[in-house]
């Protein structure tokens, strides 16, 4: 199944314990609390669950889900 911009909200929401409306597309994520030990466990989760190939680096890069979604293959 292909990630989405969606599930990418949730995902990290989720990961962060907060509402996915809560979540913006283009906000500093980092700014939200997502550290980079979250971060991998997204990226762990994205790669068995949907087959993602990004790099650690890229996304810690620029933490937004917009700049992620072209690195993450979501549709």
């Amino acid at each position: 199944m292909p990630l989405t911009p969606q599930q990418i909200r949730e995902d990290v929401a989720a990961s962060l314990g907060e509402d996915p409306a809560d979540i913006p597309l283009d906000g500093d994520l980092a700014d939200l609390g997502l550290d980079s030990v979250r971060l991998m466990a997204l990226l762990e989760r994205w790669r068995r669950e949907h087959g993602v190939r990004a790099d650690f680096a890229d996304l810690a890069e620029t933490p937004a889900i917009e700049a992620w979604v072209p690195l993450l293959g979501a549709a």
